[in-house]
């Protein structure tokens, strides 16, 4: 099993394979994202007290876990990164890091948009929104930090210790409303208890699972451009460079 995680993380390796598994993460976002729109737009009910508005949920509720699914995964990788000298594992954190701040941006944003008709503003310093943009920060500190400097071992090992130590956020961002009195309502989902209806529930699996094929195509589309820059100088990566010239 080893031996085999070994050979998925040469650099080489993945690249070639990353590219026939794409197509495999595609095609399930297109079709989980039309289905997940449908039951989000037309299947699901209006809710008895938010009306309509309460569809902004189907994007804002899965953007906010994917924010956090993804900083975990960007922090382990560069824990990986930084014990086993794995470079596939520094470039998969380094690839998220933008990924992760997109999807944060879309939570707050959309969080926002609910917020006004729900709260009658924009923002407001809660526990969960101050945390989710302190969130914001960690990511937008961590790609400022991985380009300080120019030496790539250099910027994953200080950029990885600081995603390490930002894992802390974690927790608070999602104990945040159990913890503090917030305008934030709490969790409707548990591992005991659903507490909406059936389709709204079906609505934020769908859409939440589109969400992770579309980090999984993304994070294989962006390795391996980071790949081809960082093994430039390779023998392998001048024969894509060849097969590519050739190509055209």
């Amino acid at each position: 099993m080893w031996k085999w995680i070994q050979a998925f993380a040469s650099p080489q390796n993945f690249y070639y394979t990353a590219k026939k598994i794409i197509p495999w993460f595609l095609y399930p976002f297109i079709a989980l994202t039309l289905v997940g729109l449908y039951w989000a737009l037309i299947k699901s009910p209006p809710d008895y007290q938010q009306g309509d508005s309460v569809r902004i949920m189907y994007v804002h509720v899965p953007a906010a876990w994917m924010s956090l699914f993804i900083y975990v995964v960007m922090a382990v990788a560069g824990g990986i990164g930084l014990i086993w000298q794995i470079k596939l594992a520094n470039v998969v954190a380094v690839v998220s890091a933008p990924i992760g701040a997109a999807f944060t941006f879309l939570a707050l944003v959309t969080g926002a948009v609910w917020g006004k008709p729900m709260w009658g503003t924009w923002w407001v310093w809660d526990a969960r929104l101050t945390s989710e943009l302190i969130l914001l920060f960690l990511y937008l500190a961590y790609m400022s930090l991985n380009n300080a400097f120019d030496n790539p071992k250099t910027a994953s090992k200080a950029s990885s210790v600081l995603a390490i130590v930002g894992l802390v956020n974690i927790p608070i961002i999602y104990y945040s409303v159990e913890w503090w009195n917030s305008l934030h309502q709490g969790s409707s989902i548990g591992v005991t208890k659903v507490s909406m209806h059936i389709d709204m529930f079906i609505a934020l699996l769908l859409i939440s699972f589109a969400f992770k094929f579309l980090y999984g195509v993304l994070i294989l589309m962006r390795a391996r451009d980071e790949l081809l820059v960082r093994e430039q100088n390779s023998r392998w990566v001048k024969a894509v460079v060849m097969e590519g010239k050739n190509n055209d």
